[in-house]
């Protein structure tokens, strides 16, 4: 068993609560109210930010060139490709890169993104990378498990373009990659004493992805 697979085992609570959340199968069948998925949308762009300088940390937490180019390639993907979805759909509420830059972070979005960086900031580069693991993988997992259902790609569902661009072959090689290179870092780093530690650090971020999708999720009971 892989070393993602151990950790997925070993939070298989957390990490069923975060990829089949309720949140994500409304965007599936079309169903979740649009001031939900706007509210959800606006804070993961605030949630990118941070993101970003996760990567920026991981820069400089690598030990090894190729780990910095790993680490460049992911701060690039996130502020050239990943932030322009989310300006080209927020626009179509009319609002602009600096109404969305102006928004105040939710709890949930300050809670997540500071332990991102806390635990980066505490630990290694490894530490990190399992941290943001719940998300970069996770992503690719959930968009993969949407886009199979029946009403995903339906030109009546307005998630269409959302799942599109998470289940596409660019962000899933975007996801691949992060796999690969925390499964190198594992072999090199991850000793049996050590991984219950990195599990703790799984389940935490796993929880807080949860939390995300629950806070759109509320937004959307708000609605109804």
């Amino acid at each position: 068993m892989s070393f993602f697979e151990r950790l997925k085992t070993a939070a298989s609570a957390e990490w069923r609560a975060y990829t089949e959340h309720p949140f994500t199968n409304a965007l599936a069948d079309g169903s979740l109210a649009e001031a939900a998925f706007r509210h959800y949308l606006v804070q993961d762009y605030l949630f990118l930010i941070e993101f970003a300088r996760a990567y920026a940390l991981a820069v400089y937490k690598s030990a090894e060139l190729a780990d910095m180019r790993e680490a460049a390639a992911g701060l690039s993907a996130i502020l050239d490709i990943e932030m322009n979805l989310h300006v080209k759909l927020c626009a179509g509420w009319g609002l602009s890169p600096s109404d969305l830059e102006q928004t105040a972070p939710a709890l949930e979005t300050l809670a997540y993104t500071r332990y991102v960086l806390d635990t980066g900031m505490r630990g290694d580069l490894l530490a990190l990378k399992v941290a943001l693991a719940p998300c970069v993988i996770g992503y690719a997992e959930i968009a993969t498990r949407l886009a199979s259902r029946p009403d995903a790609y339906a030109a009546t569902n307005p998630y269409r373009v959302w799942i599109s661009e998470y289940a596409g072959a660019p962000y899933q090689e975007v996801a691949a990659k992060a796999r690969a290179h925390l499964e190198k870092l594992a072999a090199l780093y991850a000793t049996p004493a050590r991984e219950a530690e990195l599990i703790v650090i799984f389940k935490e971020a796993t929880r807080l992805e949860a939390d995300f999708w629950e806070m759109g999720w509320r937004a959307a009971e708000l609605e109804r």
